[in-house]
């Protein structure tokens, strides 16, 4: 009796800990801030964002699967416009996504409110 009971808190944790992990965000601040490096050209100066920009923002988003994922990316990103605010372009923020063909699902803004997302 007591090992059944013993088995079955045993499954019952794992449960909790496989319904904790799927709900972490995947995406970094750290990788964010590092897949954009190459948009900076293109949020200071506008023009076109190269290649590299786009298929990393591709890449960001892609890996962006989960509800927690989106807030985490948008979080990240206005971090991003806050330590960099003064040297971007906030029109070129909010436009860099749909100039390289991707679908974001909130605005990309220092006021979104990432926990909507």
């Amino acid at each position: 009796m007591a090992a059944k009971m013993i088995v079955g808190l045993v499954v019952v944790w794992m449960l909790v800990a496989v319904a904790t992990t799927s709900t972490e965000a995947s995406v970094s601040c750290s990788t964010v801030a590092s897949d954009l490096s190459p948009c900076y050209s293109y949020l200071a100066n506008g023009g076109t964002p190269s290649s590299s920009c786009c298929s990393n923002i591709k890449s960001l988003y892609g890996s962006a699967t989960t509800n927690a994922d989106l807030q985490s990316l948008c979080t990240c990103l206005k971090q991003l416009y806050s330590s960099y605010g003064s040297s971007i372009n906030l029109t070129y923020v909010e436009d860099v996504a749909s100039k390289c063909d991707v679908d974001v699902p909130y605005k990309i803004s220092p006021s979104t409110d990432c926990s909507s997302v």
